[in-house]
Parts: C-alpha cells; sequence; structure tokens
C-alpha cells in the first residue's frame, strides 16, 4: 500500500470514531436531560404536597396516619438516587397520594375548598407532566441502548465506557390497574353523601 491510501484509511477510520464517538455523547447527552426534567417535575409535586396536607389536614384532623404515611413517603422519594430507587419510591409515594385523595373524598367541604381544588388541579398538571418526562426518558434511554446494542457502535461503546442505561418501570400493581378498564358507576348507591 502506499502512504497515500495508508493515511486515507486512518482518517476515515478516524473519522468513524469520532462520528461514532459523538452520536453516543448525543444520545447520552438527551437521556441525561430525560432525567433532569423527571427529576425537575418531582420536585415540583414534592413541593405541592406539604400545602396540599396542610390544607387537608384542617378538615381531616383525625386522619394523622394517612399524613404521616405522604410525608414519610415523600421523604424516601426525595432521597432515591437510582432509576430503580426513584421509580420504586415513587409508586409508593402514588399508593399514600391515593390514599390522602381517598380521605378528602370523604369530606364534601374540603373537596369543595377552592385552595384544595387549585392544589389538586396542579398535582394533576404536574403528574400528566411527570408521566411526559419519563416518556420522553424512556425514549432516550431506549435511543442510546440501542445505539450501544448495535454493530459497529457497540465495539466503540464498550471501549469509550458509555454504558446502557435503566427505564423508569412503572410498578407491577400500577400497570395492572392502567390495563383494567375505569369502573363508573351511576347507581344510587354510588352517589356521593353530602
Amino acid at each position: 500500500m502506499t502512504p497515500i491510501i495508508t493515511i486515507a484509511i486512518i482518517l476515515v477510520l478516524l473519522a468513524a470514531v469520532v462520528f461514532i464517538y459523538n452520536s453516543l455523547v448525543r444520545v447520552k447527552i438527551r437521556v441525561d436531560e430525560a432525567w433532569s426534567d423527571i427529576t425537575v417535575q418531582m420536585k415540583r409535586r414534592y413541593d405541592l404536597i406539604p400545602n396540599l396536607i396542610n390544607t387537608v389536614k384542617g378538615y381531616a384532623k383525625h386522619e394523622r396516619e394517612v399524613f404521616e404515611k405522604v410525608t414519610e413517603t415523600r421523604a424516601q422519594a426525595m432521597s432515591a438516587q437510582s432509576v430503580g430507587e426513584v421509580a420504586e419510591t415513587d409508586n409508593q409515594f402514588q399508593a399514600a397520594l391515593k390514599s390522602l385523595f381517598a380521605v378528602a373524598e370523604a369530606y364534601p367541604d374540603l373537596k369543595a375548598n377552592e385552595n384544595f381544588q387549585h392544589l389538586q388541579a396542579e398535582l394533576v398538571d404536574t403528574e400528566d407532566k411527570i408521566q411526559a418526562a419519563r416518556r420522553f426518558y424512556n425514549g432516550a434511554v431506549r435511543d442510546l441502548n440501542i445505539k450501544i446494542q448495535s454493530l459497529p457502535t457497540n465495539f466503540f461503546a464498550n471501549i469509550l465506557g458509555f454504558k446502557e442505561r435503566e427505564f423508569f418501570e412503572v410498578d407491577a400493581g400500577e400497570s395492572a390497574s392502567v390495563e383494567q378498564p375505569v369502573k363508573v358507576d351511576f347507581s344510587a348507591d354510588a352517589a356521593p353523601k353530602k
């Protein structure tokens, strides 16, 4: 081989490595950005909870156990580090939050309270944003994991230290409840008590 061909081959290989590296970095940064979006929305949710609890406390003073559980799971969720820990504590937090809203259902005056309605609407909006952020994160993780597993990128990804990321999984119980249709009952027995 002539020196010019050798140099051309080396330059082509070097350009390919640079291209692969840059594409891996781009996808990794998308995953990091998506994870940041999830943490921002979860922080917003966790900041809303004390206000919601204080509003409900005024109406349901004897529901101390529910308030403690929500506060405890909020603290656990805020201290979680890995994607798996965050997903697990978030699922526990969701269950505790559902029990808080079950308490609120028992108090018609509370449900009619403007502050409670505003906080509930903010929480619903935040939950929607968290779901969107989770989908975006999982899509970015999918793209990164595919790139890391695909040829020839997988060879360079291993050498360059790129690792697959974990998906943000929904709890099996929550997943099962999502797959089941919501029961709607308009019978007289199901009517709210006044």
